[in-house]
């Protein structure tokens, strides 16, 4: 297989990344799958890739740190964010690094590739039916990712712009995200 059929997996959840590559392969693509970025980074160093699919969270660096490095490859490859963590600040950021697409867990296969291939997607949400608010935790938390952001990761810098205690931010940010 060449590199326009091969894509990199990086995921530290076990279950998402066996079953996203079992599926992929399902779809003739030649699949390397990685738990860490030390790892990814180890593989893509030596391995062209077409397209990979990157967490935000993992062990060994942030996903927005792994998209950084994969593009200073001399041929890197199609990069798709792919998190159950999704904020509208780590969005932005990572398709400022240059990926191609930002998508929150789960998501269909065909989605993926879609959004993989640059194809514009729209998901589960038609024209004529109105966005949907998002609550106040929502938006304290896409917010306080946002500065946490601006800050470079550093939770005592963010504490201190947001004005509140060190671990209560901690606490804020140990938590799963607010559904809309």
């Amino acid at each position: 297989m060449n590199a326009s059929e091969s894509i990199l997996v990086v995921d530290d959840d076990v279950r998402l990344r066996e079953r996203l590559a079992r599926a992929l392969r399902e779809r003739d693509y030649d699949v390397v799958d990685c738990a860490d970025t030390t790892s990814a980074l180890r593989i893509a160093a030596v391995r062209e890739f077409w397209g990979a699919v990157v967490d935000m969270r993992m062990p060994g660096g942030s996903g927005l740190e792994l998209i950084r490095k994969l593009r200073r490859l001399p041929e890197p490859p199609r990069i798709v964010v792919l998190t159950g963590y999704g904020s509208i600040a780590n969005a932005l950021e990572a398709v400022q690094l240059g990926a191609v697409g930002y998508l929150t867990k789960p998501v269909e296969v065909e989605i993926l590739l879609a959004t993989l291939a640059g194809e514009r997607v729209e998901r589960d949400n038609p024209k004529d039916v109105p966005e949907e608010t998002p609550s106040l935790d929502r938006v304290e938390w896409e917010h306080i990712q946002r500065v946490l952001a601006d800050c470079g990761g550093n939770i005592s810098q963010a504490a201190r712009l947001l004005r509140i205690d060190r671990r209560s931010l901690q606490r804020k940010l140990g938590k799963y995200p607010p559904v809309r």
